[in-house]
């Protein structure tokens, strides 16, 4: 398992976590509340926490070679919700 992290700063991190669930709840295995989800795509698992600061994201692949990109795809939706404001993924 290969694991990758980014906690961004944004005071609207419930929003987008739940945007982000209820955007893929129709094609992928979803479950959320406003401070925590899970969702199961076919690159690998994400895992997101809201607080009143910070988005944290959590992505996790059966193999390195997926990791890239299913970091992209999770990134470049967030940022379409966030579409207002610039978003800071630093992946660690």
């Amino acid at each position: 398992m290969t694991h990758n992290r980014a906690i961004i700063r944004t005071p609207h991190a419930s929003r987008y976590l739940q945007q982000l669930c209820k955007h893929w709840s129709h094609k992928f295995e979803t479950e959320f509340t406003a401070t925590s989800a899970r969702i199961v795509l076919p690159l690998g698992e994400t895992r997101l926490a809201a607080d009143a600061d910070a988005l944290t994201v959590d992505v996790t692949t059966e193999d390195s070679a997926s990791l890239p990109g299913l970091r992209d795809v999770v990134a470049r939706h967030i940022e379409r919700f966030a579409f207002r404001e610039t978003l800071h993924f630093d992946w660690v």
